[in-house]
């Protein structure tokens, strides 16, 4: 009886070290090819199942992929949580940020030398200081305002905010067939009010090289102010795509894994 309490004993220890060992090495094992690790971060009202096509298209041409599920709750927390992904990631990464994921890739790389380049879509690229409530509002077009619901108000004195359900399609996806709209604006995640007002950090597209695509039609965040950002970073390439709502790479996720694979092969060479 003994004896076989004690080998129970070491079955368990032996399991458990394992499931450890698996999870300590998850990150790491998923680039065993050269290929680099694509990261990607969602933006507010949005999730990970956003980049469900380009991720598919990623797979398919033999690229890891993480899609990192984005807390939403502050620049520097999100910034924070995205940079412990990137640092238990094997060799080199490819950040790439939709919309307020955009001011979270900005400021998640610390400086990590795996991380290659930024690929910024439908996008915030914020210089230091600067906030997303400023850069959306710095040019006209944006309608985000008036389609929020009544805030939720937390425990810390917070504030989170999502878009009413029946503006979700026409201001957030209005390019995305209506039973999908209508599916992501059930399941959006809400942003706090403080992370759109909370200033960046110094940004990394001043030493990596930076990608942008974006939507002409752009309702979140105004065509005029993705232009600007893009030129500022002195994007390799920058794609427009006419028509495209804010959730581009869910309407055009060919045009978009395109360039994320673009940008993965030009930081290689």
């Amino acid at each position: 009886m003994r004896t076989f309490k004690r080998l129970m004993s070491a079955t368990v220890i032996a399991s458990s070290a394992f499931a450890l060992g698996t999870l300590n090495t998850a990150f790491a094992t998923q680039n065993a090819n050269e290929k680099p690790t694509v990261i990607l971060v969602h933006g507010a009202f949005a999730d990970s199942s956003s980049w469900n096509q380009v991720t598919a298209r990623l797979l398919e041409k033999g690229y890891p992929v993480v899609a990192a599920a984005n807390p939403l709750r502050g620049v520097k927390h999100d910034a924070d949580y995205v940079a412990d992904i990137v640092g238990q990631t094997a060799g080199p990464v490819i950040l790439v940020g939709h919309s307020y994921g955009g001011a979270v890739i900005t400021n998640a790389v610390h400086d990590n030398p795996n991380v290659k380049a930024l690929v910024y879509v439908a996008a915030f690229a914020p210089d230091k200081d600067e906030t997303a409530v400023e850069l959306s509002g710095r040019y006209p077009g944006g309608t985000l305002g008036p389609t929020l619901a009544p805030p939720v108000m937390l425990d810390d004195g917070n504030k989170d905010l999502y878009i009413q359900q029946d503006k979700f399609g026409q201001q957030f996806a209005a390019d995305v067939a209506a039973p999908q709209a209508a599916l992501m604006a059930a399941t959006q995640r809400p942003i706090t009010e403080s992370a759109l007002t909370e200033p960046s950090g110094e940004p990394a597209w001043k030493r990596l090289p930076s990608w942008f695509i974006y939507g002409s039609a752009d309702k979140n965040i105004p065509e005029a102010a993705l232009k600007f950002m893009a030129q500022r970073a002195g994007s390799k390439k920058t794609v427009t795509v006419q028509g495209a709502s804010h959730v581009v790479m869910t309407s055009n996720p060919d045009t978009v894994a395109a360039l994320i694979i673009e940008a993965a092969q030009t930081s290689a060479q």
